[in-house]
């Protein structure tokens, strides 16, 4: 069972002790949109534009990591003939980080209907798995296609009841949030991969 939001505050609150918890690593991101002036956070002069770099598995010299070696056997949670899901490696700052990968070098739009479709199931029953376990307070579902041009969809568990780590900064307070304990981590993987092989596929957590 994931932890409740007042052990997740006490965790946080240790951490930082009197002070704050260290800036996440998007601080440095060549894209990352705020910059300091004077003591204001305030956004980053936008550069001219340029060409955009290929993404990996767009050119030879950034070959796609996912066909060249598989999916991380370590990491998968969940998978069938079509699809992998997979976590991230480790415990973090919110209690469940997925991702779903198709097998096939694909991106959103190059799916046939099959596929499409069974994507389409798959993240209706993982949200209500996810949105199902104790102390979790809603599923987000996100595609951010910069990086890889192989699709691949995070699933992102919030921790109910911390009225700040709601929305579109989730993404961040889980780089922010120091990680949780690696049993409660992964009796949640087991549960969610378990409940999802009832309509198929194999739990591998």
């Amino acid at each position: 069972m994931a932890e409740t939001a007042e052990q997740v505050h006490a965790r946080v609150l240790d951490a930082a002790g009197s002070g704050h918890l260290p800036m996440p690593p998007q601080g440095g991101w060549d894209v990352f949109p705020w910059t300091v002036v004077d003591g204001q956070i305030v956004p980053r002069q936008l550069p001219p534009p340029a060409d955009e770099a290929p993404r990996w598995g767009e050119s030879p010299d950034k070959p796609c990591g996912l066909c060249a070696n598989g999916a991380d056997p370590e990491r998968i949670v969940w998978e069938d003939e079509h699809w992998t899901l997979s976590h991230p490696g480790g415990p973090s700052g919110l209690p469940v980080v997925l991702m779903l990968e198709p097998r096939e070098h694909l991106d959103f739009g190059q799916l046939d209907d099959d596929l499409a479709s069974e994507y389409g199931r798959i993240t209706n029953r993982l949200v209500r798995i996810i949105e199902a376990l104790p102390n979790i307070g809603r599923c987000h579902t996100m595609r951010i296609g910069d990086g890889g041009a192989h699709m691949h969809i995070w699933f992102l568990g919030r921790t109910a009841r911390l009225s700040t780590v709601l929305g579109s900064p989730t993404t961040e307070w889980d780089d922010i949030i120091p990680p949780g304990p690696e049993d409660v981590w992964r009796e949640d993987l087991r549960a969610i991969a378990t409940k999802l092989a009832n309509w198929g596929g194999d739990a591998r957590a």
